[in-house]
């Protein structure tokens, strides 16, 4: 399956709530909803045992599970439709998982450890958690974060570029009309007959006298 920057249903992935009691199967041993549908973008998407086997046999389904009350996935569930390369794993019950959100850190003196600088060698680049490893980020939420700053800080750099552009577009447009007005008019001057030179006359002073016959 191929990957995606930002899959559509990373964000309903992040954002639906787990473990709760399907009402579907109010009754059934098996009615808790920690399954997740990629393929059906739908509300509620959380889902028990017994609604996978109705409606989502066919799917491609992964399951949530939890450590220390906090929501987790096995790597080898998504690793292959989901860039995780970054995100810090950790191993829980013999199998590597990372983290679904961020998690709540303990404050000191009144200041979130994510803003105070940490012991750790490796932080998570968007709360600052401390890190065991050389990643970026402590869960998939910090990660999609900061992915959706990198998309919205591209996304202004080429809006800046093409209004750039197209000012110089205009720029050379205008003069390039500038040119061809001038031009125009020195051939407005050029195409003027020159005016006729008056020719001056001059009057005769008098009226001619014949000499007198002798």
């Amino acid at each position: 399956m191929k990957r995606e920057p930002v899959p559509s249903w990373l964000e309903l992935l992040l954002a639906t709530q787990f473990f709760t009691t399907c009402a579907s199967h109010p009754l059934a041993t098996r009615n808790e909803c920690n399954l997740f549908c990629i393929q059906c973008e739908v509300s509620p998407a959380a889902f028990c045992y017994y609604c996978r086997s109705c409606d989502h046999s066919t799917h491609r389904v992964i399951q949530i599970r939890r450590s220390s009350y906090h929501n987790v996935v096995r790597v080898s569930e998504i690793e292959d439709i989901l860039d995780i390369s970054d995100v810090q794993t950790y191993i829980i019950n013999s199998a590597r998982v990372v983290f679904l959100n961020e998690r709540p850190q303990q404050r000191g003196c009144g200041v979130s450890l994510c803003k105070a600088p940490t012991l750790s060698a490796h932080n998570c680049e968007t709360c600052g958690r401390g890190l065991l490893d050389a990643f970026h980020f402590c869960s998939l939420g910090c990660h999609l974060r900061s992915t959706k700053k990198d998309m919205n800080r591209t996304t202004m750099v080429e809006n800046s570029s093409q209004c750039s552009e197209k000012d110089d577009v205009t720029r050379s447009d205008d003069v390039d009309s500038s040119t061809a007005n001038d031009k125009d008019s020195c051939n407005d001057k050029n195409d003027e007959e020159p005016q006729l030179k008056r020719i001056a006359r001059h009057r005769r002073k008098g009226i001619p006298r014949r000499a007198p016959f002798f």
